[in-house]
């Protein structure tokens, strides 16, 4: 069920959330859309990670055997 493979690419999508989120933030803020600190982008950025990974063991019984994604490829 949560084999090696699995949390692999579970990491890949949680490391592809955190830069994405950070990114925005990043981004907000230079363009004055909103100001966050240091600390709150990364906190932001580290949420959508862990929300990324739950939504991989969320999508684990529905997907491919061993794939954390609910699309057969």
């Amino acid at each position: 069920m949560f084999d090696r493979l699995f949390w692999k690419l579970a990491a890949e999508r949680a490391v592809k959330s955190f830069a994405q989120t950070a990114l925005v933030v990043w981004g907000a803020d230079a363009a004055n859309v909103f100001t966050l600190d240091i600390k709150q982008g990364v906190g932001t950025a580290l949420a959508a990670a862990l929300l990324s990974v739950l939504t991989s063991v969320a999508s684990e019984p529905w997907g491919p055997e061993g794939d954390p994604s609910v699309v057969n490829g």
